[in-house]
């Protein structure tokens, strides 16, 4: 996502504390991208505990994904890939002032991320209709687990799906407010920082996805 050139002509959006829209424009990127370094290690603290349990318990690793259906997981990662398209031409259309285009692609982001939720909540109430449950809550008699603490690695799933989930949503409620600012004309080829700023976070959301699929579904 390039920055327009004229995005530093238009004077109507910057704070007083920027020299222009160019460096209010650049700092507000940094920020975000800064911001997301932050989830990036925090998403990276479960990642490094995956692995070293996983070497550790490689057999019940893989016990755990034979519970998982990789055809829903399968799904949802070609859900949340064509979202990081939409959300793109989003924002591509608002830089070149094609703002009914950019509506339609935002609104599809916003689907795309719903279907993203209703598949994972399937997924979620399948898990717990057959007592797989996080941690000492497993219901082992009911899983016939092989290995006792199987409760270890579902633990792993619900919080890494379930923050990931929580980011997904709260993506959506970013790209529904850009989207409403949208329609009332507030972004333009000129100014169009806070859409971009969601586009990011976005596509982070997504990146994160595309490790935790083959992590949890594949892997194990």
């Amino acid at each position: 996502m390039s920055t327009d050139s004229t995005h530093g002509s238009h004077g109507s959006h910057v704070a007083h504390h920027f020299r222009d829209s160019e460096h209010q424009f650049e700092s507000a990127k940094q920020g975000i991208w800064l911001f997301m370094a932050t989830e990036i290690l925090m998403f990276g603290g479960l990642f490094v505990a995956y692995i070293i349990f996983h070497a550790i318990y490689p057999e019940m690793f893989a016990e755990g994904a034979s519970h998982l259906n990789w055809k829903m997981g399968f799904l949802n990662t070609l859900v949340l890939i064509f979202s990081s398209l939409t959300m793109a031409l989003g924002i591509h259309f608002i830089q070149v002032g094609q703002q009914k285009k950019a509506v339609v692609s935002l609104a599809l982001t916003i689907l795309c991320g719903a279907i993203f939720m209703v598949v994972k909540y399937f997924e979620y109430t399948h898990k717990f209709h057959d007592g797989l449950f996080p941690g000492r809550f497993l219901n082992v008699e009911a899983v016939h687990a092989a290995h006792q603490n199987l409760g270890m690695y579902f633990g792993l799933y619900f919080c890494m799906t379930g923050l990931h989930g929580t980011h997904v949503l709260i993506g959506m409620g970013l790209i529904t407010w850009v989207m409403i600012k949208t329609m009332k004309g507030d972004f333009s080829p000129e100014y169009f920082t806070p859409v971009e700023g969601v586009g990011i976070f976005w596509h982070i959301v997504d990146l994160i996805w595309i490790f935790l699929f083959p992590l949890l579904y594949l892997v194990g």
